[in-house]
């Protein structure tokens, strides 16, 4: 259902390794209101939506999701590439790098593993369209959070890029709100069936 193209939404080129960055950054990969929980939250909760259009942008925006994880992740790496291992262990990764070397793993930037306990997929398509609501703010405010300690315009321009499609998120889930509102605010109608078919035989 879906057509992957082998290239990031967004380009990466990073040219200078900042190991230190790549621990804060790495909370947008695997953190309680980064990517992939987004992800996983959303295509999860679209199963239970009650009309087309917000199934569709739970779908999409979490398939969208999974392209910033991508993104999350080719910073990362970039970050972090051919460092050596003192070098981490001296700006902060050292435990990091004891564990999984330079590969990518979602954590938030205080070290903790990602948990499904980050998401919630409650089957009420208001709750669940609230919470994505307040997820696509806490992302945003991650993301202007590390935009506030990044002064390598080869990262910034990609983390403003996400900040910006968060902004664009949270506007698509309102609309979907507003549908799902007007959807579960009509007055159902009933049939009588025909009193042959209420009959014994």
């Amino acid at each position: 259902m879906w057509v992957y193209e082998k290239k990031l939404e967004y380009p990466v080129r990073i040219k200078n390794r900042n190991p230190r960055l790549a621990k804060y950054i790495i909370t947008q990969y695997g953190g309680p209101d980064g990517e992939l929980s987004a992800s996983l939250r959303y295509l999860s909760q679209r199963f239970s939506m009650p009309t087309e259009e917000a199934r569709a942008t739970l779908n999409d925006i979490g398939t969208e999701e999974l392209a910033h994880l991508e993104i999350v992740g080719t910073i990362v790496h970039q970050l972090t590439r051919g460092v050596p291992a003192d070098v981490m262990e001296r700006e902060g990764l050292g435990a990091y790098y004891a564990d999984h070397d330079h590969a990518i793993y979602p954590l938030s930037a205080a070290g903790t593993p990602w948990t499904a306990a980050y998401i919630q997929s409650k089957g009420d398509p208001i709750a669940d369209l609230m919470e994505d609501l307040a997820a696509e703010q806490k992302a945003r405010a991650t993301y202007e959070n590390l935009l506030n300690m990044v002064d390598d315009p080869d990262v910034r321009e990609p983390l403003k890029f996400l900040r910006q499609r968060e902004i664009v998120h949270f506007q698509r889930f309102g609309e979907a709100l507003r549908i799902v509102e007007e959807k579960l605010a009509q007055k159902k109608f009933y049939i009588k069936s025909p009193g042959y078919l209420n009959k014994k035989s």
